[in-house]
């Protein structure tokens, strides 16, 4: 579980990082949140390409790798759509609801173990969210997507805990970007921006960021199960609120920060627990 840990730590720190690079892409370079979405799948499963066996497009054929990649490629449009008009610290407050309703889906349906404790240590993550942020959740659309994406995202880290038996690590995360690049392809092609040096780099670090965090995160889900990994993706809240402070100017506060430790506390806790 330790080590399971530490990897979600690093992937957690990675997915933040190649979000910030799409908020400047669609804040500061007016790049649609769809290419930026498309083209993180199609350049991921191009890093990715070079490393996979031919056996990893057998996959193709089984019906559930069509639905998680197409539950992603909603996550992940969702998100990007969230970034364009909120703060950062904000779309990860509400994309939060997804560690919940993945615990949820992964007792329901995968028939996972849960105790009380495990339980109300999630729900103390969720509150250390809502401290960090403060949120007026009063409807504004890009908190509304964040909460889409949430949802998503939630569905999609159950089922690659259901689907962790299937191949390795690499060839699910292959499967999962072709899959969502070709699913956004006619979207993509669309929104084609005008490409400058800036804005190639921003697009490479999005998907690279992208795709190494999702990876990390199938490894990690192979070696432990969704119920105790699941208060670990409040990690991404730690990494959000530092990059926000770095490349947007947003200097956490004191209640920031005390929001912080209940969101590690809590998932260091859980990590712990038989």
């Amino acid at each position: 579980m330790q080590r399971a840990a530490l990897i979600m730590f690093i992937a957690m720190s990675m997915i933040p990082a190649g979000d910030s690079a799409g908020k400047l892409l669609t804040g500061s370079y007016g790049v649609s949140p769809v290419f930026v979405a498309w083209s993180r799948f199609a350049l991921g499963g191009l890093m990715v390409l070079p490393f996979i066996h031919a056996s990893a497009f057998l996959l193709l054929k089984d019906w559930r790798i069509w639905a998680r990649a197409a539950i992603l490629s909603c996550g992940i449009t969702s998100i990007q759509m969230a970034l364009q008009t909120a703060e950062i610290a904000t779309v990860f407050a509400a994309f939060f609801v997804g560690p919940m309703f993945s615990y949820v889906l992964a007792v329901l349906f995968l028939r996972e173990p849960v105790t009380l404790l495990r339980s109300a240590l999630i729900v103390l993550g969720f509150l250390g969210v809502i401290l960090v942020v403060r949120p007026g959740f009063g409807g504004e659309p890009g908190v509304i997507w964040a909460v889409v994406a949430g949802l998503c995202y939630g569905a999609f880290l159950t089922m690659s805990r259901w689907l962790s038996g299937l191949g390795t690590p690499i060839a699910l995360t292959f499967t999962q970007l072709l899959l969502s690049a070709v699913f956004l392809l006619p979207f993509g092609m669309l929104y084609i921006p005008q490409f400058t040096p800036e804005v190639a780099g921003l697009t490479a670090a999005s998907a690279l960021g992208s795709m190494m965090g999702n990876l990390m995160l199938l490894y990690a889900y192979r070696i432990a199960p969704a119920t105790k990994l699941a208060p670990l993706v409040y990690f991404q809240l730690l990494a959000a609120v530092i990059l926000g402070w770095v490349i947007f100017n947003d200097l956490p506060d004191a209640y920031t920060w005390a929001g912080l430790v209940v969101i590690i506390g809590s998932g260091l806790v859980s990590t712990r627990l038989r």
